[in-house]
């Protein structure tokens, strides 16, 4: 537990259950602030409690509609830098744009640099953010970034569900350091599957690296967005005669029918963090591991000094 006269904790719109058990385990209230809009769509902020010359953390998920939200935080840091705060920090549990973090084509925009730009120049002091898309885009900030991972909190939670026969199985070869990390802590083996992307958010399986005949998949990701891309891997697996997967995330966007398309006869669990709201009720298969009491712990430490890293099993990662 942690209280301090000069911290004020506030939330945005996108995530309010997150911020107030990470208020809750900093003993902390969360602020008082009125969020609302002007009939225009205008948004409109005011803190209703002081807070000049306080740490201020601004708690908003880059989630669906990401445009209203990332207004909404930008306004609410211009606000918090006109109050005279000390110093802003904003806590963004899902970092938003962040698979636009390169050229991938000719005219096409960085998108998670201009939003790095942006935050910067209305007047973020720090960013705290969870599984970046690209581990990259932290330096795209000129301003400290403390980038951290659920990784040890979903390894914790497959641990206690003894899976027999487990492989950890990365859905491409730009997760295959994370399904490694997570195979290391699971004490078990790893597989990369290799596919084509021929548009936005569609896949097709051409290769699988690894052993998982017989095996009970986990597969791990930074994110589920609709949900095509995971299900093309659960049935790539299955026709290469792996039992019945389980489905780990950081964030789950789910977007459009994600929610229907997981509740796949070859899918066992899916396993995310509320980075992003997400109804449990929505279904039975479903398990949300809370990041308050990490985020909770890094504003700790921020706060009154110390290290990150102690957050981290592994200082490595």
């Amino acid at each position: 537990m942690y209280s301090s006269s000069k911290l004020r904790v506030f939330s945005g719109s996108s995530n309010e259950p997150l911020a107030r058990k990470i208020a809750e385990h900093l003993g902390s209230p969360l602020g008082k602030i009125k969020l609302s809009r002007f009939k225009s769509g205008e948004v409109y902020v005011h803190y209703e409690e002081t807070i000049r010359n306080c740490d201020v953390f601004l708690i908003q998920s880059l989630s669906h509609p990401i445009n209203d939200f990332f207004v909404e935080l930008l306004v609410m840091i211009d606000a918090a830098k006109r109050a005279s705060a000390r110093t802003i920090n904003v806590v963004l549990p899902y970092y938003g744009y962040a698979r636009q973090e390169r050229k991938a084509a000719p005219r096409e925009p960085i998108s998670a640099k201009m939003v790095a730009d942006v935050l910067t120049t209305v007047g973020a002091h720090r960013i705290i953010t969870i599984d970046l898309h690209a581990a990259a885009i932290q330096g795209f900030f000129n301003i400290p970034v403390d980038h951290l991972t659920a990784l040890y909190l979903i390894s914790d939670y497959l641990k206690s569900k003894n899976i027999p026969n487990p492989v950890v199985v990365s859905p491409d070869a730009g997760r295959a350091t994370t399904a490694e990390n997570l195979a290391n802590q699971l004490d078990c083996s790893f597989a990369i599957m290799i596919k084509k992307r021929p548009t936005h958010n569609e896949s097709v399986i051409t290769h699988v690296i690894g052993d998982v005949e017989g095996r009970t998949p986990i597969i791990i990701e930074d994110m589920i967005d609709t949900g095509s891309t995971i299900v093309n891997v659960v049935e790539g697996l299955k026709e290469r005669g792996a039992e019945d997967s389980f489905v780990c995330a950081t964030h789950g966007l789910f977007s459009a029918d994600a929610i229907l398309k997981l509740d796949h006869p070859n899918i066992r669990e899916v396993v995310v963090t509320d980075s992003i709201h997400v109804a449990k009720e929505d279904s039975s298969s479903f398990q949300v591991i809370t990041v308050a009491p990490m985020l909770s712990e890094a504003i700790r430490i921020i706060v009154q000094g110390g290290s990150i890293s102690t957050l981290f099993k592994n200082a490595g990662v």
